[in-house]
């Protein structure tokens, strides 16, 4: 059952989920980053649309209540999630609410399961207002993928398990909304001891594209002293160069 209703009274405590996902464009055939939001059907904000999230459980582990609510509000399960940010500004909801806010992945093509009800993806970069302070909080999260996407293998998150260059390309372009010199970016990924070529190929209309995966041994993201028990990764990529015309 959906927890829907906060403690009774002090400063109350929620969590929400940032979680990104890519749509190609059927126009343009681009990837976009998007992200799904749920419609608010009580006040405050109703009818607006919002982050999933939930009020926190007093005897529930963080990581704990963010699957959970993000899995109540939206049926989804994500390939990778980590905290972002804690949100406690005094105004920013009736009453004193901090919110712990969660930034996840899901892969390319997501879909919300068929029962979903008030739940809709969105174009990252073309919001409506939002409820609440959940503007500030996308964009926040957008600002920490695009960094994080220059020096880790966050983009794994988004890829399934074989892909090609292109395809990593594409994700990177997708996030830094920026096109990138295809030659530049191979070089440098290839270099950077994240990525084990396979012995299978993509094959199609184009010239058969080889297929690779992300080296495991590599964390997603560097958790620093949280996650003690990983050796520390060997030095990722450097972003690769914008495409000069």
């Amino acid at each position: 059952m959906t927890r829907t209703d906060p403690p009774s009274d002090g400063i109350r405590v929620a969590v929400s989920t940032v979680i990104f996902s890519l749509r190609r464009d059927p126009t343009t055939g681009r990837l976009a980053v998007v992200l799904p939001l749920v419609r608010r059907t009580r006040d405050p904000h109703e009818g607006r649309w919002a982050l999933p999230g939930g009020w926190l459980d007093g005897a529930e582990e963080l990581d704990v209540a963010a699957s959970r609510t993000l899995a109540e509000t939206t049926g989804l399960a994500p390939s990778y999630l980590e905290q972002l940010y804690a949100f406690g500004d005094i105004g920013r909801s009736p009453g004193r609410v901090v919110s712990i806010v969660y930034w996840a992945l899901l892969r390319e093509g997501a879909q919300l399961p068929i029962d979903a009800h008030n739940v809709a993806w969105f174009d990252a970069s073309d919001l409506p207002t939002l409820a609440f302070d959940h503007n500030h909080i996308v964009d926040y999260a957008l600002w920490r993928l695009r960094n994080k996407v220059g020096y880790s293998r966050i983009a794994h998150g988004l890829l399934p398990d074989l892909f090609s260059l292109s395809d990593l390309r594409e994700v990177y372009e997708a996030i830094l909304e920026r096109d990138l010199d295809p030659a530049n970016f191979r070089r440098q990924v290839e270099n950077s001891g994240t990525l084990i070529p396979t012995e299978q190929f993509r094959t199609g209309s184009h010239r058969p594209a080889r297929l690779y995966r992300y080296n495991h041994d590599v964390e997603l993201a560097e958790r620093g002293p949280l996650r003690s028990d990983i050796t520390p990764a060997t030095a990722p990529p450097v972003l690769p160069e914008k495409v000069t015309t």
